[in-house]
């Protein structure tokens, strides 16, 4: 009953994400985009995709070793011993029913959605420091929610291919609410290849993903721009834009990787 539930809820998000329409705001600014992007030396855009993979790997690989992250993946088998108390590591959750993973993930879900958004409340306070760290953060924390989720799942994101799909499943969070379907099916493919993931020559990220940078710089000037309209000395409205972005990223990033891996537990294990 609860697999039935949890398929018709993945169906309804899927036929979302396919029905989704541009308005447009979202057309214009996809052209201008676009046009910056093509002014930029084809040279270029690839060591900035080089960078940016780059980047992502060693911030996974960080992540992974990391004591809080040692410490979280065991708070996660704690809990689910409370379901199945022969469980001992992290492939053992897979023997879990997939509502019980789903509460697993929804744990971690939340907790990374409330830091986000304070996290992103904090930056809204307007001091340079926090404004210059605020994206790397932001990419850290929603990463780390991937993992987390994936992690609840029963899957090792130690494993090379579990670490490339983790980082698609990131990119496919991040990316414009227009391009989600496209990379959906994208990875809904690569399930069935997976031997074949480590193989591929693409980058991890594309053009697509690019927008979010440029969105951070307009929102960075936003707070920039209201952080001197004080209400009672706090700087709510800038307050306000940097917690609601960041926490609006989080549960996109979240609800992908949720749903992800609850497609993909449900489609081994059918």
């Amino acid at each position: 009953m609860g697999e039935e539930r949890i398929r018709r809820t993945i169906e309804k998000w899927e036929t979302d994400l396919e029905s989704y329409h541009m308005n447009d705001f979202e057309r214009v600014y996809e052209v201008w985009l676009n046009q910056m992007f093509s002014k930029v030396p084809k040279h270029y855009q690839d060591k900035i995709f080089e960078w940016a993979d780059q980047w992502f790997l060693y911030s996974y690989t960080f992540l992974q070793g990391t004591s809080s992250q040692i410490a979280a993946r065991e708070r996660i088998l704690q809990t689910a011993r409370s379901f199945d108390d022969e469980i001992e590591e992290i492939s053992d959750l897979r023997r879990l029913s997939i509502e019980q993973l789903t509460y697993l993930a929804d744990q971690q879900l939340a907790k990374s959605r409330v830091y986000s958004f304070t996290q992103g409340g904090i930056t809204g306070t307007g001091g340079w420091l926090f404004l210059g760290i605020d994206f790397p953060l932001i990419l850290t924390l929603n990463l780390r929610s991937v993992q987390m989720i994936g992690s609840s799942f029963g899957y090792d994101l130690n494993n090379p291919v579990e670490m490339l799909l983790a980082l698609k499943v990131l990119h496919g969070g991040m990316i414009p609410q227009r391009f989600k379907y496209g990379t959906w099916l994208e990875l809904k493919e690569e399930l069935n290849s997976l031997d074949s993931i480590m193989e591929q020559d693409d980058w991890i990220l594309d053009q697509n993903w690019f927008e979010q940078p440029v969105n951070q710089l307009f929102k960075t000037l936003a707070i920039v721009m209201f952080r001197r309209k004080l209400v009672q000395g706090v700087p709510l409205l800038s307050v306000g834009i940097g917690a609601i972005s960041n926490y609006k990223l989080a549960k996109n990033v979240t609800s992908f990787a949720k749903t992800f891996y609850q497609y993909r537990h449900l489609n081994e294990t059918s």
